[in-house]
């Protein structure tokens, strides 16, 4: 594969970017100098407006519609990028759900298949295509990759979203393993664990309260902002140092 122009923008790939950490990550990696593809599944107004926010602050931007849990999409999505931006170097595996919450029992074979599909399959897939352009081995220039886990992973998720949590363990631990696998490759893979951040994310569970209820449990006594975590994205795609790979950061207030 044919090297990037240097002196060219560098294009970031975000996953699930037409809201929350996804969308201010993506308004945010524009501004320190890439253009971005933004990714959505069912809401295109929101991705649009996004994508329409980057190209007024002068960065190409695209919005992609496809599901991250289907291979052919997925493939169907980089392609497209490749010819309307350029390879990416920089991928931010954002796109995740929930499912519904409550306890374990609750839950049916389908939603919970759902959630490892969305959350662990299409990390590996994007991933998988973002190696094969950013990679060394493989003709690329190097790039880095940004798993969003979340602190659900190492507290588990009890009585709210146990298989998400499952999810996201799975997140940190190909997090581990990617990153040594295409360290010396060019490409530095870490993780971001987000806490308790306010988005959409949690009355879509229909826990609207959630965060009101839980704020007690933050040591720094106050809800995290989608803006928080996307200073800290943004920071591992283009400012953290080369020898820093196979982190696992928390955003997460102390808790």
């Amino acid at each position: 594969m044919t090297q990037p122009n240097k002196n060219a923008r560098r294009v970031a790939l975000i996953t699930g970017s037409g809201r929350g950490i996804g969308a201010a990550t993506a308004k945010l990696a524009a501004a320190r100098g890439f253009d971005v593809a933004v990714n959505y599944v069912r809401n295109a107004d929101a991705a649009e407006q996004v994508a329409d926010e980057i190209r007024a602050a002068g960065a190409k931007a695209i919005a992609i519609c496809a599901d991250t849990a289907d291979p052919a999409q997925v493939g169907a999505m980089f392609e497209r990028i490749d010819a309307e931006l350029g390879p990416v170097s920089a991928l931010v595996n954002n796109a995740g759900i929930t499912g519904k919450a409550g306890r374990l029992e609750r839950y049916g074979a389908d939603e919970m298949r759902r959630v490892i599909d969305v959350n662990v399959l299409g990390v590996l897939l994007c991933s998988q295509q973002a190696a094969r352009r950013m990679s060394t081995r493989h003709g690329g220039a190097g790039g880095t990759i940004v798993n969003v886990s979340s602190m659900a992973a190492t507290l588990g998720g009890a009585n709210t979203w146990i298989p998400y949590a499952a999810a996201k363990g799975a997140v940190n631990t190909l997090t581990v393993g990617m990153s040594r696998e295409l360290a010396a490759e060019g490409i530095a893979v870490n993780a971001v664990l987000p806490g308790l951040v306010d988005t959409e994310i949690h009355a879509e569970a229909g826990v609207a309260d959630r965060l009101k209820n839980m704020l007690p449990q933050i040591p720094i006594g106050r809800i995290g902002t989608a803006d928080e975590c996307a200073q800290v994205i943004v920071w591992l795609m283009a400012d953290a140092p080369a020898y820093m790979t196979g982190g696992l950061l928390p955003v997460s207030g102390g808790r």
